[in-house]
């Protein structure tokens, strides 16, 4: 009787039986988490740049009048100028001149640049 009786006690507890898996999130391709990473990038690279570019839009409007002035004469100097691919970078002389060498003629042929157009 007491087996009877444990096999029905055994039988009527609740089976614990296996629960399906819980459903798994669709997930995309792959292309979420690059864009969150590429995301993620640039706001950290903006948080860093953000000040220094505050620093410098503060210098320019502090440097603007002196530029005001300055651009006539700097407009003049592009036109005599030209293109600066044939020209040395300025050298600074022992008495304060600033000169621009124009490059020779080997130099600008070792550089593949054609010879300029001189006007007469």
């Amino acid at each position: 009787m007491r087996g009877i009786a444990l096999a029905l006690l055994i039988l009527a507890t609740p089976v614990s039986a296996e629960e399906p898996p819980a459903p798994v999130p669709p997930t995309d391709d792959g292309w979420s988490l690059m864009e969150r990473g590429a995301q993620m990038l640039l706001e950290g690279l903006m948080t860093e740049v953000e000040p220094a570019l505050d620093e410098m839009g503060q210098a320019l409007s502090e440097l603007e009048p002196a530029l005001r002035e300055m651009q006539p004469a700097l407009l003049e100097l592009v036109r005599m100028i030209g293109d600066l691919h044939y020209y040395h970078a300025p050298e600074k002389m022992p008495n304060g001149d600033i000169i621009i060498r124009r490059k020779t003629e080997p130099e600008l042929q070792m550089e593949g640049l054609p010879a300029p157009e001189i006007e007469l």
